[in-house]
């Protein structure tokens, strides 16, 4: 299917599932879509599985924009327990996109389709009325199941996949720019079940060829016992002192355990000068992103926490961040520690999502289906993709996948047909204004906040967050400190909570 027909199907208001393999440009479609929705006056919520895949789009991940976190099923009062502002953002929706849904276990997405159904009191609609855009490939890996968890597996096997049996926009299409012809050629035929000898012989060429000396990149292994082997021997090869982070942690230590299951910062965190990093959780400042690879330039007197140099080119101090695990508004745990790994080397589950500049990738250990096309696909060509080796395994695709992907190409050709009628305006839609209708009412309500209180929604700093802290304890109330800070007394009391845990006494 075209972009064009894809773009008029989802603006008409139909539930849709986008796919498409790397470089039919999903994300630019999605990107089209927010704009022509906004510019219709629509709110919509930008989703993903992941953080890395919601900053491309510029949203949160699915799991905190719902609240379900990282629960296997919604907690006893959950709705109940839900913020106000989350129910005001579910309420007012009228799109929402989830990118990367592959990533996600089908129920999972029940649950999200629960929330939105209670949240919104329309129990007989999927998502509660909302449309619901789904972008993702199924040659991806299938979400990881863990023995302690519940067993899941892609979405197309949820209840609610069925009930609201989305429209299929299959993009087969090639607009990646700097595309290498090689790299796509396998990629296609391994999911076209056409890989032959030549292909096999290509990628078997890369083993020869060395990463050039004194150039970034990241390794992929199979099993963690690899990567965690790979990023020792590299630190201790690093001459320096070593500098240690301990993560330091809130709640009961059940709850603790399950946050860290989705926490990728160690639980310590060694690093050296030189030491090759990755950011594991998106800058609120937009410096760096999960997934953003860097080198540790130095360390800060004052504190010691390391400053980091990102490929992009930015330097930053980077500062211990925190993780929450929530029920509803609830906090049960939380995890604090710089938001780091080492990062010479990572597994290809971990890599999913990411686009790397270049990679050099073990695939003699192969065990699963699917793999092999996951850490091929992590980078845009052939003469940035270095092999330590391959086997047998690592070019297979799972028949599940390829089941899947059957149905969804024949539901795609049905679909172009059955809305055929769209096309004669399909491409005017890509003309469209660039910029959306600016709404100020948000803008004015800061402004008109800020009279009042000068710092509203200005980011704490370190000075702000000592005389919070000090005068706290010396016993100013909410409503002095609110004064003496320029903030809302909410902001106050949250900030606090922060600090001092939610049974802090206000």
């Amino acid at each position: 299917m075209r972009q064009s027909l894809a773009l008029a199907i989802m603006n008409e208001g139909h539930n849709v599932f986008l796919t498409g393999p790397a470089g039919s440009g999903k994300t630019y479609v999605l990107n089209q879509l927010i704009r022509l929705k906004k510019h219709d006056g629509k709110h919509v919520s930008v989703t993903a599985t992941t953080g890395l895949a919601a900053s491309h789009l510029g949203g949160s991940t699915i799991h905190s924009w719902s609240g379900i976190g990282v629960h296997d099923e919604l907690p006893h009062s959950f709705i109940e327990n839900l913020s106000k502002g989350r129910r005001e953002i579910i309420e007012k929706t009228d799109t929402l996109i989830i990118d990367e849904i592959s990533m996600m276990h089908d129920f999972r997405l029940d649950m999200v389709d629960t929330v939105c159904r209670l949240v919104r009191k329309k129990p007989d609609e999927p998502f509660g009325g909302i449309q619901v855009i789904m972008s993702g490939d199924f040659f991806q890996l299938p979400p990881v199941n863990r023995a302690e968890s519940l067993q899941g597996h892609f979405v197309v096997f949820s209840k609610v996949w069925s009930e609201m049996d989305p429209v299929v926009c299959y993009l087969e299409e090639q607009h990646r720019q700097d595309e290498d012809d090689t790299l796509s050629a396998i990629l296609n035929a391994m999911r076209s079940r056409d890989l032959r000898r030549s292909h096999a012989e290509q990628l078997l060429a890369r083993t020869e060829v060395a990463p050039p000396e004194g150039s970034i990149f990241t390794e992929l292994h199979t099993v963690n016992v690899d990567v965690d082997s790979q990023n020792q021997a590299k630190l201790e090869q690093i001459e320096g002192d070593e500098v240690a982070y301990q993560q330091t942690t809130t709640g009961s230590a059940n709850y603790v355990e399950s946050l860290q299951r989705s926490v990728l910062a160690p639980a310590e965190l060694r690093l050296k000068r030189g030491a090759l990093v990755m950011a594991v959780k998106n800058s609120m400042e937009r410096k760096y992103h999960n997934g953003s690879l860097g080198q540790v330039v130095d360390f800060d007197p004052l504190t010691d926490y390391p400053i980091v140099e990102f490929v992009n080119g930015k330097e930053v101090l980077m500062q211990p961040d925190t993780w929450e695990l929530r029920d509803g508004d609830k906090k049960r745990a939380s995890i604090t520690q710089i938001p780091l790994r080492l990062a010479w080397a990572i597994t290809i589950h971990k890599s999913q999502g990411m686009t790397l500049d270049a990679a050099l990738i073990d695939l003699r250990k192969a065990f699963v289906a699917g793999m092999g096309y996951v850490a091929l696909s992590r980078v845009r060509t052939l003469e940035n993709l270095y092999l330590k080796g391959i086997n047998r395994t690592a070019l297979e695709i799972s028949e599940t996948a390829y089941d899947i992907d059957d149905q969804l190409r024949s539901a795609s050709k049905r679909d172009a047909t059955r809305f055929k009628h769209l096309e004669a305006r399909a491409d005017d839609l890509m003309k469209l204004p660039a910029k959306a209708k600016k709404s100020s009412g948000w803008h004015d309500k800061i402004e008109k906040m800020r009279e009042t209180y000068p710092n509203a929604y200005m980011p704490w700093t370190k000075q702000h967050d000592a005389t919070l802290k000090q005068e706290f304890q010396n016993g100013k109330s909410i409503k002095e400190l609110s004064r003496a800070l320029g903030r809302h007394e909410g902001s106050i009391a949250m900030r606090l909570e922060k600090h001092f845990g939610e049974d802090v006494s206000l």
